[in-house]
Order: C-alpha cells, then sequence, then structure tokens
C-alpha cells in the first residue's frame, strides 16, 4: 500500500493509494491524531504514559507547510505552526481515512 498522489485540497489530505482507493482525511483532525511522543506521549517502561503539557493549538496547527516522504512506510508532515515531528504510518492514513462505520 503506497500513495501515488498526495494533495492538501482546502481542509482536507486527499491521497491516492497504489490500489486505486482515495482517502480525505480532514487536516485538524490529522492534527490532533499526531503520533509523536509530544502530542500522544512516551510509555516508561511500566506501561505508565507520560506527556508533556499540552501545547495550544490555532488555526496555523492545521495548515500544512509540505509533506516529507519518510522511507517506504510514512509521511511526516510540516505543519504551518512549526510542528513536524509526527510521522504517519501509510496503514494510519489509510485508517484515518476512511469514512465512519
Amino acid at each position: 500500500m503506497q500513495p501515488v498522489d498526495i494533495q492538501v485540497i482546502g481542509q482536507e489530505l486527499a491521497i491516492r493509494w497504489d490500489d486505486g482507493v482515495e482517502s480525505f482525511l480532514r487536516l485538524e483532525e490529522m492534527r490532533r491524531q499526531c503520533p509523536c511522543a509530544g502530542c500522544q506521549g512516551e510509555p516508561d517502561v511500566l506501561g505508565n504514559v507520560h506527556r508533556g503539557p499540552a501545547r495550544p493549538l490555532t488555526a496555523r496547527s492545521f495548515e500544512i507547510d509540505r509533506i516529507d516522504p519518510v522511507g517506504a512506510y510514512g509521511l511526516q508532515p510540516v505543519w504551518r505552526d512549526g510542528h513536524a515531528t509526527g510521522i504517519y504510518a501509510f496503514d494510519t492514513l489509510r485508517r484515518l481515512g476512511q469514512p465512519p462505520a
């Protein structure tokens, strides 16, 4: 499962996959689901999740400057507020882009 076309269209990220499926992800939801340790926290050896202070989000937090590929497995968006540490695996993007059941 690889993206063949990626475009920001308005407030969505549109991805066309190599199997012909198209995913549309709302940028706000995508940012709120950022998988980085700063946003989601990081577990210690006992499984307790530790998070830093919540970072305030602004309108710029939901706009993408660019998207960088990460190996053959994911994408790393650079958000307009400067946040750029979240790597979204392709399977995560595919799941986030599916319509609710």
